[in-house]
């Protein structure tokens, strides 16, 4: 089993109040991995605090690559020891409404991708609501955009936001295959505004989401919470360490 990670978005409040704390509760609750969002924030003193507890970087959020320095992005995450990153954000959402900003996408993405290869970095993109919702000759957005990706150029979706969007999740992942390498496993009502809840307490249909993507990683994010996201982030580990088991 691959190991079972958290995205750092999810405690971004207590992780810019105390960095080091924050991963040693994230290890003590049983965690192995992270996926951080923000590479050029000291990627030495992260990477060396991670391993001193036993945390991998199993990938990065990188929206930073959109900007005038990727070349400078691409060595702050070869720093921190990945060679998964993702841009999860950034491009326009009108890019998703019709075929010819899916193709300038298409292109966007494909040519990070050469650059991050340089560094012996693989590129995905990661989804919202958007890249879902618009439905264009019966597919969804991001399928068509995935028709157009180079081969290389990988995908991390996000199963609560294809949900949001009106997917349904398992049988999207089938269509989209061994594109998807990652997964954000998240739970809620399965409605755009309204706070998340731990993995297995919600409306998502987990158990099946993950069937349906087997080898992908497992990375549990809370982008909102009505209770503490600690607590939230221990159930959900609970939860899908026993279903992964069965």
């Amino acid at each position: 089993m691959a190991p079972l990670g958290v995205q750092l978005y999810t405690v971004r409040d207590a992780l810019s109040a105390d960095r080091d704390a924050t991963l040693g509760r994230i290890a003590e609750i049983g965690f192995t991995a992270v996926e951080p969002y923000d590479p050029t924030a000291d990627p030495e003193g992260f990477k060396r605090v991670a391993d001193d507890l036993g945390l991998t970087v199993m990938a990065i959020h990188a929206g930073q690559l959109l900007g005038d320095e990727p070349e400078r992005v691409l060595d702050a995450i070869a720093t921190l020891g990945t060679d998964l990153a993702f841009v999860p954000a950034g491009i326009p959402h009108e890019e998703f409404t019709t075929r010819d900003g899916l193709a300038r996408t298409a292109d966007l993405l494909n040519g990070l991708a050469g650059k991050a290869a340089g560094h012996g970095i693989r590129l995905g993109y990661h989804n919202h609501w958007w890249e879902i919702e618009p439905v264009i000759d019966g597919r969804h957005a991001i399928e068509i955009l995935a028709d157009q990706l180079a081969p290389e150029v990988l995908l991390e979706l996000d199963t609560y936001w294809a949900a949001v969007g009106g997917a349904d999740v398992p049988a999207l992942l089938e269509r989209l295959g061994s594109r998807v390498v990652a997964l954000h496993v998240k739970d809620g009502p399965v409605k755009r505004d309204e706070p998340h809840v731990a993995v297995g307490q919600g409306a998502m249909p987990v158990p099946e989401i993950l069937a349906a993507a087997p080898g992908a990683l497992r990375i549990v994010e809370l982008d909102t919470c009505a209770t503490d996201f600690f607590d939230a982030l221990a159930v959900s580990r609970a939860y899908l360490t026993e279903l992964e088991a069965a």
